[in-house]
């Protein structure tokens, strides 16, 4: 697979997308009457940033509110709290409280590719329906212009454009997942987010939807927000990575630099589980103690401190803020600046 180059600066071209203080919170109601007793923070304070023509990887444990992130910066679920800013047209609009009509206009700027090609096509329309169907709901062309915009995307993915006839079933899960890359594409987006869209099919298949996706980048400029759990899948197609742990990005960095010295724990602990099939490069893989902390009840100070094995009176106690240790290396850790941690080790060339 190809590799991608190091994370831009913000300032080396325009931002598309600026996340800033992102919140969801979920209701816990019981009781008779459904009184609200407390709150699940999903999504606690997240902030980032992407440049137009880039790939940001979000990554962390299952739970941590990846998804949930995703989701909020489409609109798909209302935030709670935080704005998300997309460019358009030089003006930053919020998407977060835009009026319903604006945001129809906005959702051709921004596009989901979902993790389960299986359940994400309706079983009873064609491909000819599935791809087209956002160019009939914006309004664009008449039937026959629709169909030829279909067959340009069909060809855009590598599907063969007579099986647009056909129904889901026809179709394995990586042709599948290209139907819901074409889909994605069919208005020309400028920011696709695609939530773990490779987690679910085999090893050889991940590799070339990975590099279509490269592809598709490289020809038509889009912007991705890619979210996954698996580092070594990141490592191919993102500049720069996101770490997330219990509703908060704890690291930010470009990708090769977050893989050669992380800076924040858990971070560590991540990448120690990424395979290496060299033996000479295979190091001790880090075994976290304990639970994933509770979203809904989430321990003082730092919200990884019980699992943390560098963990001091400190991280108990006071929660870290988030602070540039080096140039586009953002690090939530009271302990960041002393700390020696492990990357992935590379042989010499």
């Amino acid at each position: 697979m190809t590799t991608m180059s190091s994370g831009r600066a913000r300032s080396e071209n325009s931002v598309l997308l600026d996340v800033k203080g992102l919140k969801k919170y979920f209701p816990i109601r019981r009781g008779l009457l459904q009184r609200t007793v407390g709150q699940v923070k999903a999504v606690d304070d997240v902030t980032f940033f992407l440049t137009r023509g880039e790939t940001l990887s979000l990554v962390g444990e299952s739970g941590c509110g990846k998804t949930t992130t995703a989701r909020c910066i489409l609109r798909a679920i209302v935030p709670t709290a935080g704005q998300v800013l997309l460019s358009d047209n030089g003006e930053m609009l919020d998407v977060a409280t835009v009026t319903k009509d604006k945001l129809h206009s906005l959702r051709r700027q921004m596009q989901m590719i979902f993790q389960d090609p299986f359940s994400s096509l309706n079983p009873r329309m064609t491909l000819l329906d599935i791809v087209g169907e956002p160019l009939f709901v914006h309004g664009e062309g008449n039937a026959q212009e629709r169909t030829d915009r279909v067959v340009e995307l069909l060809r855009l993915v590598g599907l063969r454009p007579e099986y647009m006839r056909r129904y889901p079933h026809a179709f394995s899960g990586g042709q599948r997942q290209r139907i819901g890359i074409a889909r994605a594409l069919a208005l020309n987006p400028r920011l696709i987010v695609a939530d773990e869209p490779v987690s679910a099919l085999d090893v050889s298949v991940q590799a070339q939807i990975l590099n279509l996706l490269l592809e598709l980048q490289e020809t038509l400029g889009i912007t991705i927000l890619f979210v996954a759990h698996d580092l070594s899948v990141v490592k191919h197609i993102s500049e720069r990575v996101a770490v997330m742990y219990v509703g908060r990005i704890v690291e930010t960095a470009p990708t090769e630099e977050l893989f050669a010295s992380p800076k924040h724990p858990y971070t560590e602990a991540l990448l120690s589980a990424v395979p290496k099939p060299d033996p000479r490069l295979r190091s001790e893989r880090i075994i976290l103690q304990g639970e994933v902390a509770d979203p809904a009840n989430s321990p003082p100070g730092c919200h990884f401190h019980p699992r943390c094995r560098y963990a001091q009176g400190i991280c108990r106690e006071k929660a870290p803020v988030q602070e540039e240790i080096a140039p586009n290396h953002f690090v939530s850790c009271h302990r960041a600046r002393e700390l020696s941690l492990r990357g992935v080790a590379r042989l010499p060339s």
